[in-house]
């Protein structure tokens, strides 16, 4: 037994820890929720995943990401976080690509191709309406792929109000709403159900800043709790029914 994991495979068992070293993970966003997801994920034994993101690290991100401190300012948020994980684990095999998954692909370089099939679960936590949209219709069509969705982590206080709960059954929840009618308007619908996180706490209104800008502010004790989540929901999906058992 791995010291550095012993105690995930005392809790998960051979059989678990085993399945979850052989698995590929690719997440979408490593903002305030998926970059505690994938941290999650590696502390518990996860080798394999690629990090999507196109963007760098910002002062107003510190408050809640992972990636995100004074030394990274300026950093590609992919490579601060694989840069992070490796210090978790120097073995595992962690793909930073900075780029945006996009509806529709409008850049001037050769869109990095994501193979989402040769993938175990894919994990979503783009903010953006069009491109989660997308990605959740394309992903929801690939046989094997197990997708876990990140739905509105900002503007909530409460962590102990975050569920999960099927996209199609989710109440309360402003971006869940919004991708359901995108997908409406464009007469397509999820191959297969899609498991998300999400808060069933009352989202705050928006304050108006100085100067008419709006700005969702959120906090790691939520977006956190979301990230955790999600890793796992990939890992309840590795536990044979009714509970763990030792292989």
């Amino acid at each position: 037994m791995d010291d550095f994991f012993s105690r995930s495979e005392t809790l998960l068992g051979n059989g678990v820890m085993d399945a979850l070293r052989s698995k590929r993970v690719i997440l979408f966003g490593v903002g305030g929720v998926g970059s505690w997801a994938a941290e999650a994920l590696i502390r518990t034994g996860l080798v394999h995943i690629t990090l999507v993101d196109d963007d760098i690290v910002q002062p107003s991100n510190v408050n809640r990401q992972l990636p995100a401190t004074r030394l990274t300012l300026g950093m590609p948020k992919v490579e601060a976080l694989r840069d992070r994980l490796l210090t978790i684990n120097p073995d595992a095999d962690i793909v930073a690509v900075q780029q945006r998954y996009s509806a529709t692909d409008n850049t001037d370089h050769t869109p990095f191709d994501f193979r989402l099939a040769t993938f175990d679960y894919l994990v979503d936590a783009i903010d953006s309406v069009p491109d989660k949209t997308d990605l959740l219709l394309t992903a929801s069509r690939i046989r094997g792929l197990k997708v876990f969705s990140s739905m509105g982590a900002a503007l909530r206080f409460d962590p102990t109000k975050v569920t999960t709960g099927e996209l199609m059954t989710v109440k309360g929840d402003a971006l869940a709403r919004a991708v359901r009618q995108r997908m409406k308007r464009l007469q397509r619908h999820p191959a297969k159900k899609i498991q998300c996180v999400y808060s069933t706490e009352n989202a705050l209104p928006l304050p108006l800043l100085p100067g008419g800008e709006r700005v969702k502010g959120s906090l790691m004790q939520v977006t956190a709790v979301f990230g955790c989540t999600l890793a796992s929901l990939i890992l309840r999906d590795l536990i044979p029914a009714p509970g763990i058992t030792e292989a």
